[in-house]
């Protein structure tokens, strides 16, 4: 098991300060620096995917970090800033020369958010370009077929799964014994209720302990309702672009486990968490399917 931290910022000085204090105060194998995340939050203070406007700081970043570290930096992100001017090709050959050990590119531009498909044509084309360095490939990858065929390729070292881990915990699983598994219902309660438990644990049981584990399990609801069951589908496997219909599952857990009405997801909630406070409302924070028009 591998365990890494990734800092995002707009200033390279405090990026270097927080990747050397946390290399030396901390058991990491790895400091990645975000540098696709398409927030506005973000990007408005010159972070994330904001630094594929100026190429040359997200250079000026990596040899700032690397020479602090003895554990190996790498750089997250995207194809690039604008819709139609794509730019990493341009440097990645340059990328392990600043004392990078991998690239990960998410096949997308800013202005894209998570909208249409991912671009594994220009994934490709990159790590076609990249010598030495490796490239590891992001975006929609839903299940082990998807996985199968991005790795044919013969370009990408590995990839990185997003979004269906939220979805689907088990694509991992899946990816390993390679078949599409039809997960219960009740299999799928059950892992809730361990997240409840290890929330608790982590964040303490008293009401605000309760709370942040309320919160972190809705916001996790927000993705995992996306789930379609193996069983019910009727072309298989699901792709990451999908949005059936609404639909009854073969239970009611799982008809209550699909909804999209946070009332529902906030009921499931109280079944490991009790009660929700007086006033209590939940809006689901990450917009996934944002695009600035």
């Amino acid at each position: 098991t591998f365990f890494g931290v990734q800092l995002a910022g707009g200033f390279p000085d405090s990026i270097a300060r927080a990747s050397e204090l946390i290399n030396r105060e901390l058991d990491v194998d790895f400091i990645d620096i975000n540098m696709g995340c398409p927030i506005d939050l973000l990007c408005n203070k010159g972070g994330g995917a904001a630094l594929l406007k100026k190429p040359e700081k997200i250079k000026t970043f990596a040899k700032c970090v690397s020479p602090l570290l003895d554990i190996p930096l790498t750089l997250k992100t995207r194809k690039g800033y604008f819709d139609g001017k794509d730019i990493v090709h341009n440097f990645v050959h340059e990328v392990s020369s600043w004392g990078v050990s991998a690239f990960t590119l998410h096949g997308r531009t800013r202005e894209q958010r998570y909208t249409r498909n991912a671009d594994w044509d220009y994934i490709d084309k990159v790590a076609a370009k990249a010598g030495d360095l490796q490239v590891i490939g992001n975006g929609d990858i839903y299940n082990f077929e998807e996985y199968n065929r991005h790795m044919k390729s013969g370009n990408v070292n590995t990839v990185m799964i997003g979004r269906a881990a939220l979805i689907k915990p088990w694509i991992f699983k899946e990816i390993k014994e390679q078949r599409h598994y039809d997960i219960s219902a009740t299999e799928r309660l059950d892992m809730l209720k361990v997240y409840c438990s290890n929330g608790l644990e982590h964040w303490g049981s008293d009401a605000r302990g309760v709370e942040t584990t309320r919160k972190f399990l809705l916001e996790w609801q927000s993705f995992l309702h996306r789930y379609v069951p193996v069983g019910l589908m009727e072309v298989i496997p699901q792709t990451m672009g999908m949005r059936p219909p609404a639909y009854y599952g073969r239970s009611d857990l799982e008809t209550l486990l699909a909804s999209t009405d946070v009332k529902d997801w906030i009921k499931i909630s109280e079944m490991f968490l009790g009660p929700t406070p007086k006033n209590f409302s939940f809006v689901p924070k990450h917009k996934s399917y944002s695009y600035k028009v």
